[in-house]
């Protein structure tokens, strides 16, 4: 599912998880819309997990203090195992929090606000 020409983008493209999280120190994973794909790009949600989905033995080639995100909402088990996403160095409550209140913050920003403010 990785686009072409990727790595034009100034990314480099790593297809085996381990070696993508040996020595990281954050870990996003992203959301995995299963209801928008199609079967024929994308396998069974188990064939996934097992390949892709983060668990605590790809979590040990990561920085012993590598946080975790997901913005949410999580595919328990397809995308990550419940003992990382609620592991100690998960951090994806409280960017799914924070989450909210930096998207109000840039549609404002993007709408015009602050810049006529005045403090009278």
């Amino acid at each position: 599912m990785i686009p072409v020409h990727a790595e034009s983008l100034g990314v480099k493209v790593v297809f085996d998880p381990a070696k993508a999280l040996k020595g990281k120190d954050v870990i996003m994973i992203l959301r995995i819309q299963i209801e928008r794909q199609s079967g024929m790009l994308f396998p069974g949600t188990r064939e996934y997990s097992a390949f892709f989905g983060l668990n605590e033995d790809l979590m040990k080639g990561a920085n012993k203090e590598a946080i975790i995100m997901h913005p949410g909402p999580i595919n328990r088990g397809v995308e990550i195992t419940n003992k990382v996403a609620d592991g100690p160095y998960s951090v994806i409550l409280d960017q799914v929090t924070n989450g909210v209140a930096i998207r109000m913050a840039l549609l404002y920003l993007l709408m015009g606000g602050g810049k006529d403010d005045h403090l009278d």
